[in-house]
């Protein structure tokens, strides 16, 4: 009977959970109202209840205790996580890495903000390798040479649809001296915004070189405007989307030189002209705009599926986004939670405009022309600064770099296609936070006056709806799985054994151990419950994705299981067909309380 009193006390106790007053008179005039009813029921009145028969046993009772289902759990959502990678550089571009939390300020919209994420990243880093052997055809080979598994992957993104074949020949040839020096552990693909020539990451450079001798440039159309009268995109959506006259006036005034040989009766002749030609240039440029976009996001989401540290490098002449700024924060978007830098070289180099064109352009001179020619100068230098910006954007957005202004292009390759050698990783959930799809303003500064330069991305969009439970649970393991990023807040252990059954073939075993004593159980009906999600990726030597195995674990532990479990822990396996050769293993675990533990193998098979 006393048993009993301490038992049921203690568990009164814990399900007052601080809201009883825990004094000494409350703890014995607890006892005393424990000790009542439990005579009451020992001297009967219990009884009228029957107890359950030996052919009929309790359902929880007899549950079992380990059960695993190919179907996600329910997982608790995080808050949304706005995550900024910031750059800090001093006056010689060398990035610096000694900075504190406290040095950073953030705003959203102007309004200052908490960071409750912090940490600084030196990119570059060896992935843990472990190779464990087992069965007689592993110890006939001894041991092996490990893979060498890549650790950085750069993607070379060419807009031949805006390139000119004089600026592509030229970057053609600085970016084959880059290729040359690429490390053994550095992966290298190359793709196009036309689609055309395109190569996935590998190793053999005898590939890469012989898709950039193929390298031509496909514009949409024989150009983006017209000769008569001159109209380039920046001027079509000066014209239609901003309604600006003076635009208008100076493509009104090229058209009544060339097309009407300035018959000012011909004005209004000449005005729809100009405005028939704004709007075939307003639509050949939205189109090869949402196709460059369009591929750049084709590639983030081809770059997303490789686990390491990733680089886009777009080299481009530039273009303008007048429509476009949604695709533009969403590329950002994308690379960002992807932790993928976007660096830009300016294919153009060191330019200079003449003004009414070269030697090659017909003179239009004339009193009435001559006010127009200067006004439509202006006009290209506006342009040519546009164009810039879209890469500017997307390097600062992402924690890139920018190269422009030279024709020093191979070291304009060096420097964009080389990584920093530390960044900061912000984040901070915004607060009352609308569902409204609106875009927020960000800005990132220090606190002292440094001669620092900070690069940061420069906003985001709010979503438009909460994402699902499972949705979100499936995203953070699927992030977990393309890194390379080792996280520790479950005790989980890699390890794995191979066996060739023949030359040709291979069993490759991924064991996961888990410490048990670490893991959050909730007691419910006698048993210590808990779910966790195990995910098995293995990827080849070049980071792409071979395949995966998904194991949901649900467990129902009695007590006395859970205190054996204590000390042996848990192993769960998963086993894989595979040829022989090098992988990456990368192990993924995540508990219904959202937290993740993330692991690197590597195996190489004879």
């Amino acid at each position: 009977m006393r048993r009993h009193i301490v038992l049921a006390e203690a568990r009164f106790m814990s399900l007052c959970d601080g809201r009883c007053v825990r004094s000494l008179s409350f703890r014995i005039f607890t006892r005393l109202a424990l000790t009542a009813v439990l005579f009451l029921c020992a001297s009967g009145l219990a009884q009228s209840s029957p107890a359950p028969s030996a052919s009929e046993p309790s359902t929880a009772k007899n549950a079992p205790e380990m059960t695993s289902q190919d179907m996600s759990a329910t997982f608790q959502v995080n808050v949304r996580l706005v995550e900024l990678r910031v750059i800090v550089r001093d006056a010689q571009g060398k990035a610096i890495g000694t900075l504190r939390k406290e040095d950073f300020h953030l705003f959203d919209d102007g309004k200052p903000q908490v960071i409750t994420e912090f940490r600084v990243a030196k990119p570059g880093f060896e992935v843990a390798r472990e190779q464990q052997t087992s069965g007689s055809s592993s110890a006939a080979t001894g041991a092996t040479t490990m893979p060498d598994i890549p650790e950085r992957y750069v993607a070379y993104v060419f807009d031949d649809v805006h390139l000119e074949l004089s600026d592509l020949l030229r970057v053609r040839e600085a970016a084959e001296k880059n290729l040359a020096t690429l490390q053994p552990t550095d992966r290298a693909a190359m793709f196009t915004t036309s689609g055309q020539n395109n190569v996935n990451f590998t190793d053999d450079r005898g590939r890469l070189h012989d898709a950039l001798l193929r390298l031509l440039p496909h514009p949409i159309g024989s150009s983006v405007g017209t000769e008569c009268p001159k109209m380039t995109y920046y001027m079509a959506d000066l014209i239609q989307n901003k309604n600006d006259p003076q635009a208008l006036d100076a493509v009104t005034s090229d058209a009544l030189a060339c097309a009407f040989n300035n018959d000012t009766r011909m004005r209004a002749a000449a005005q729809a002209l100009a405005q028939s030609a704004a709007a075939q240039g307003l639509l050949s440029g939205d189109a090869e705009t949402h196709l460059a976009l369009s591929s750049l996001k084709a590639v983030l989401r081809q770059v997303s599926a490789v686990p390491g540290q990733r680089a886009v490098i777009l080299i481009s002449p530039g273009f303008i986004t007048p429509q476009q700024q949604y695709d533009v924060d969403n590329i950002i978007d994308h690379a960002l939670h992807a932790n993928i830098t976007i660096s830009a070289l300016d294919a153009r180099g060191l330019y200079a405009l003449i003004p009414g064109g070269d030697a090659s352009t017909p003179s239009r001179l004339s009193p009435s022309s001559l006010a127009a020619d200067s006004l439509e100068a202006q006009y290209q230098l506006n342009s040519a600064s546009a164009d810039a910006d879209v890469m500017a954007v997307l390097a600062d957005g992402t924690g890139g770099s920018f190269f422009q202004n030279s024709n020093a292009l191979e070291v304009g390759f060096r420097r964009i296609a080389s990584a920093p050698e530390y960044y900061y990783l912000l984040g901070f959930s915004p607060q009352n936070l609308k569902l409204n799809g609106r875009f927020h303003n960000l800005k990132v500064t220090l606190s002292a006056t440094t001669p620092f330069s900070v690069q940061a991305r420069r906003g985001y969009f709010a979503p438009k709806q909460h994402p699902l439970p499972d949705q979100q649970a499936r995203q953070e393991i699927e992030d977990a799985i393309f890194s390379q990023e080792e996280l520790h807040e479950l005790p989980v252990d890699l390890h794995t054994q191979f066996f060739k059954p023949n030359d040709t073939e291979a069993k490759l075993t991924v064991l996961a151990h888990v410490d048990v004593k670490q893991l959050h159980f909730q007691k419910a009906s006698g048993r210590n419950n808990s779910d966790l999600t195990i995910v098995s990726a293995i990827f080849d030597r070049n980071g792409n994705y071979v395949t995966g195995i998904e194991k949901i674990l649900q467990l129902h532990l009695k007590d006395e299981t859970l205190a054996y479990r204590m000390g042996s822990g848990l192993s769960v396996k998963s086993n894989f067909d595979v040829k022989p050769g090098g992988y990456l293993v990368r192990l993924v675990v995540r508990d219904a309380q959202g937290q993740i533990a993330a692991e690197n193998g590597a195996v190489q098979i004879p």
